[in-house]
């Protein structure tokens, strides 16, 4: 078996730019799912929430959930979550726990935040990325 590649509904098809948002690979314990890192893109790569760190996690958080939704998984499948964030807005540490708890409530995964000088596009201020997710096949 090898692995396969999905473009959710209301992300960007990233094909075009020689990757994938999600790619599912066969396990012995089941189909593993790896989601590229996620930002505050719409559909249309259009920025949500330029300039304003909670509004760009918020969005990447949903996009993150609608890449798993399209496999079958859910945030709470996630194990462990990287954030990579702009140097410059490392310190809006309770936007960003603020938008986390909102978005796992009291059954958080594990975190890393990495603190970066820039990424893809110069709007954007964060970019998470999760865990390998294992989901039974049926």
């Amino acid at each position: 078996m090898s692995r396969t590649v999905h473009a959710p509904t209301g992300l960007f098809d990233s094909r075009h730019y020689g990757f994938a948002q999600v790619a599912i690979v066969p396990t012995r314990l089941g189909d593993a799912v790896h989601v590229s890192g996620q930002v505050a893109w719409d559909a249309d790569r259009n920025v949500v929430g330029a300039g304003d760190i909670r509004l760009q996690l918020e969005k990447s958080l949903e996009n993150l959930a609608a890449a798993l939704a399209s496999v079958g998984a859910k945030l709470c499948d996630v194990g462990a979550l990287r954030l990579y964030i702009r140097q410059s807005h490392m310190h809006e540490s309770s936007a960003i726990t603020g938008a986390l708890k909102a978005a796992f409530g009291e059954n958080p995964p594990c975190a890393t935040w990495i603190g970066v000088s820039s990424l893809a596009n110069e709007a954007f201020l964060i970019e998470i990325e999760p865990s390998v997710v294992f989901i039974d096949r049926e």
